[in-house]
C-alpha cells in the first residue's frame, strides 16, 4: 500500500481532547507532589514511563487536567535548535500521577482511529520532521505553537496497518531496551566487583594482606600509589583547521564529547577525518582500546573507551595503555576520580579545565601485577560483551531507521518487514 492512497486528515481530528500545554508552577511547588516531565526528560528519552523525575503539587483542577496516561504524545514547545523543535516523545504506563511541564505540549488522540504509536513513529520520520520544521519558527529560540500543529495534515492509513507498521518498528526499540537493561546489569556488575576489591580491599587473598600508609592512606602492602601516565602515555586531542575541508571525510572517527556521554564505549562517532586530515596532526591517532577522558566544560569526568583507531578534539586526554590488561582498572578507576579532575580542574574558575600535566599526574591506588591480571580476567568478558551489545544498538538503530521512512510512506509492504522483524527478533533472544 503507498502512502499516496492513504486518507490524509487534519491532525486535530485524530484527538480525543483538544491539545493541552503542560504547567507552570511557583517554586513553592516544588519538590513534592505529583512527578513532572521537564524538557530534559523529553530529549533524554523516545518513551517516558517510569524514569527519575522532579515533583511538583498540583491542585485538584490541574490533576483533572494536566496528568499524562498511556499513549499520550509529547511534543517539546521550544529549542534552542531547529531539530528539537518539535521532537516528540511516547508516554507509556506511567506507573504513578505525572503531569508535564508548560513548555510541552500533549496530543492524546482518538484510539479507535488513530494508533499513538504509529503517529511518534510518524513524527521521527523524515516526512513527520519535515512538517513539524514547516511550522516551527527560526528565531534564537525555535519553537512550535499548538494551533499551528494541530492543522498540520497527516497520512491516516486504516488502523490495522497502522498497528502494524507500530508493531514492526517497535520490534527493533524492544530489542535496543533489553540490550541497554543488559549493559546496565553488566556494568553494574564490573563496578562492585571494582569496589570490593579495590575501594573496600576485599580482593581474592586479601585476608592475608597487612595494611600499609601511603600518600593515599592505607593500601593493601605490595600496592603502590601509580599515576596515570605510568599506564600509558597520555594523548591530547586536537581539530584540525576547518579552513582545510579537505581534512575531514570518512575515514578516521573523530570523537568529540557528545560522542562519549553515556557510552562505555565508543562504538559510534557523529564526525571523521579524512586520511589526509588525519595525517595532517601528528602523534594524534590513538588505537582501539584507548581510555579517554572529557577534560574540560560541563562533562568533564566522563570516560569511554574507544573501538578503533581514532582521534579527539582538544577537550579530550586519551591514555594509550602499555598493556590492555589495565584496561577495565584504569576505567573504573578514572570513573572513581571524576570529582577529583573536576575539583582540580576548577581552581575557581567558572568553566573546569584539566590541562594534560594535570591529567596525566593523577594518582591511582594501584594493586599488584597479579591482581591486576586477575581482574582482567573477570572484567574482561563482561567489557567485550557490552561492546558488542552497543554495536548490535547502533546496528538496530541503524536498520529501525532506515525502514521507518519506507513503511511510514508504504514504500515497503508492511507484510515483508514483519517477517524481517520476527526472524530478526529470534535471532537476537
Amino acid at each position: 500500500m503507498n502512502m499516496n492512497i492513504w486518507a490524509s486528515a487534519k491532525f486535530s481530528d485524530l484527538f480525543r481532547e483538544p491539545l493541552r500545554n503542560g504547567v507552570y508552577k511557583s517554586k513553592e511547588f516544588h519538590g513534592r507532589g505529583q512527578k513532572v516531565i521537564n524538557m530534559g526528560e523529553l530529549f533524554a528519552h523516545d518513551f517516558i514511563s517510569d524514569q527519575e523525575m522532579k515533583r511538583v503539587a498540583l491542585n485538584d483542577r490541574e490533576r483533572s487536567t494536566s496528568l499524562v496516561e498511556d499513549g499520550d504524545l509529547l511534543f517539546a514547545r521550544r529549542s534552542l535548535v531547529l531539530e528539537g523543535s518539535g521532537k516528540c516523545a511516547l508516554v507509556e504506563c506511567p506507573p504513578e500521577e505525572t503531569t508535564f511541564e508548560s513548555s510541552i505540549i500533549r496530543a492524546r488522540l482518538d484510539k479507535p482511529r488513530a494508533n499513538p504509536r504509529y503517529f511518534y513513529y510518524f513524527f521521527r520520520s523524515p516526512q513527520g520532521r519535515g512538517l513539524i520544521a514547516s511550522i516551527a519558527t527560526r528565531t534564537a529560540v525555535s519553537g512550535i505553537t499548538g494551533s499551528d500543529l494541530a492543522q498540520l495534515i497527516v497520512p491516516v492509513p486504516p488502523l490495522n496497518v497502522q498497528c502494524e507498521i507500530a508493531s514492526i518498528l517497535s520490534t527493533y526499540d524492544a530489542l535496543i531496551e533489553n540490550n541497554t537493561r543488559r549493559i546496565k546489569i553488566l556494568i553494574e556488575m564490573a563496578r562492585r566487583i571494582y569496589r570490593e576489591w579495590f575501594v573496600e580491599f576485599r580482593f581474592p587473598g586479601h585476608e592475608k594482606v597487612r595494611m600499609v600508609e601511603s600518600e593515599l592512606g592505607s593500601i593493601p602492602q605490595e600496592w603502590s600509589v601509580q599515576r596515570v601516565f605510568n599506564f600509558g602515555t597520555v594523548v591530547t586531542g586536537k581539530t584540525p583547521s576547518t579552513t582545510h575541508p579537505e581534512f575531514f571525510g570518512n575515514d578516521v572517527p573523530f570523537i568529540k564529547t557528545p560522542d562519549m556521554h553515556g557510552n562505555f564505549f565508543c562504538v559510534e562517532v557523529a564526525d571523521h577525518l579524512s586520511l589526509i586530515g588525519a595525517e595532517s596532526q601528528n602523534n594524534k591517532t590513538i588505537p582501539a582500546n584507548s581510555v579517554i577522558v572529557n577534560c574540560i566544560g560541563a562533562l568533564a569526568g566522563s570516560v569511554s573507551i574507544t573501538t578503533k583507531p581514532a582521534q579527539t578534539n582538544q577537550q579530550i586526554n586519551s591514555v594509550v595503555l602499555k598493556s590492555e590488561s589495565s584496561r577495565e582498572f584504569l576505567y573504573l578507576s578514572l570513573l572513581g576520580l571524576r570529582e577529583t579532575l573536576r575539583s582540580i580542574g576548577s581552581n575557581g574558575a567558572t568553566m573546569i579545565n584539566v590541562n594534560k600535566n594535570k591529567f596525566e599526574n593523577l594518582e591511582v591506588k594501584t594493586p599488584t601485577p597479579d591482581l591486576l591480571g586477575q581482574f582482567h580476567d573477570v572484567a574482561f568478558p563482561m567489557f567485550e560483551l557490552i561492546r558488542s551489545l552497543q554495536t548490535q544498538d547502533v546496528n538496530l538503530r541503524a536498520t529501525r531507521d532506515l525502514l521507518l521512512p519506507k513503511l511510514i510512506s508504504g514504500e515497503i509492504p508492511v507484510e515483508a518487514s514483519e517477517d524481517s522483524a520476527a526472524e530478526l527478533a529470534a535471532q537476537t533472544a
